[in-house]
């Protein structure tokens, strides 16, 4: 293991219920960077075949994960453990935001996980005392429930704040047009309009004008745009097209 992927923390689920469940936290693992999956006692044990569809193409997830007899033997080789809990369960210890826990990890020495309890319960009271802090979110008290992997995708999500990720490519941007080449497709416009008598009556015309004049600026046109526009408006200013 390359020591950027010791860096990353470990998810670990502890006695998932729904193999689907377990394929849409790791399709969250994957969109994040993060690659190491380990479970504690599956309930319907693994591999299970319901976790493939559900990961969208997070196979190489799926095909390293780890399972475990126990939550101690899943992070026997962790030196930071974060329990996942929106209640303290009796259990005095540390208090993060998935925000500061991936900072934390971020810059810790040894390895670190994360751990997600089954779907209808939560971790038990034993699980949480295998960590070193309790990681939580702040979140509506009178409905405090989130399903796996929206969890998983919290946690995952801020630690990729500390990695290299690649940006989706944004189309590159082109600057907005000279003004002559606005103006000049203002002009273009308006002498279309004017045989409409678009501008009457007499008294309203300046007015009129102004208005279409903030309509066409305000948008911020680039040259390709004005050129488009231009295009529109000299063939509808030709009239139909004759066979």
């Amino acid at each position: 293991m390359s020591k950027a992927d010791s860096r990353k923390p470990i998810v670990v689920l502890v006695r998932p219920q729904l193999g689907e469940n377990i394929g849409k936290a790791a399709r969250a693992m994957l969109n994040f960077g993060l690659t190491e999956l380990r479970m504690v006692s599956p309930r319907d044990g693994w591999p299970n075949p319901d976790a493939g569809p559900a990961a969208a193409g997070a196979d190489i997830v799926l095909e390293q994960a780890q399972v475990f007899e126990s939550t101690a033997e899943a992070v026997a080789d962790c030196a930071h453990v974060y329990a996942t809990t929106v209640r303290k369960r009796g259990v005095t210890k540390p208090v993060y935001t998935p925000e500061e826990a991936s900072r934390e990890m971020a810059g810790a020495e040894g390895r670190s996980a994360i751990l997600f309890g089954p779907e209808r319960s939560g971790l038990e009271t034993e699980d949480v005392a295998l960590a070193r802090a309790i990681l939580t979110v702040p979140i509506n008290p009178e409905f405090g429930s989130l399903n796996l992997a929206q969890a998983v995708i919290l946690c995952a999500y801020e630690w990729s704040k500390h990695e290299d990720l690649v940006q989706p490519t944004q189309e590159d941007l082109l600057p907005p047009a000279p003004q002559d080449e606005l103006e000049g497709l203002i002009a273009h416009l308006e002498g279309m309009l004017e045989p409409k008598g678009y501008f009457l009556p007499e008294p309203r015309a300046d007015a009129t004008r102004r208005t279409l004049r903030g309509v066409l600026t305000k948008p911020g046109w680039n040259h390709l745009e004005v050129r488009t526009l231009r295009g529109v408006l000299s063939s509808l200013q030709r009239g139909p097209k004759r066979s």
